[in-house]
């Protein structure tokens, strides 16, 4: 079995969201990380104070296949508009993986097998 990470960075009023999309296509475990980014625009201002708002960073471990699934839900709660993205995700194939819960393996293989 191959596995994927997959990493969405998303605005923090869309976690909840996110997290409820790939939870019902199958994602076990996920980590969540506060974070803040930098954009290429300049953003809103409040007294010559900058506010670009607060993200959240989803990191989860997949079956390859199940990974692009999920990664197409979360594009679909993030890109409401085609033209106008609120985060980014991508996924990144694992060569090497240790502390897998057995149960959460057991979990993709019979998602793998409902897919055929």
């Amino acid at each position: 079995m191959k596995f994927s990470a997959l990493v969405a960075i998303v605005p923090e009023e869309q976690e909840q969201e996110c997290i409820d999309a790939a939870r019902e296509l199958g994602a076990g475990g996920i980590t969540l990380v506060s974070g803040r980014g930098i954009s290429n625009t300049s953003k809103k201002t409040f007294f010559g104070l900058t506010y670009d708002g607060s993200q959240s960073v989803l990191l989860m471990v997949l079956e390859k296949g199940l990974s692009l699934d999920i990664l197409k839900a979360l594009q679909k709660v993030i890109m409401p508009d085609p033209k106008c993205s609120q985060g980014l995700i991508f996924t990144v194939p694992l060569e090497h993986l240790a502390g897998i819960d057995i149960a959460q393996v057991e979990k993709f293989e019979q998602h793998m097998k409902d897919s055929l």
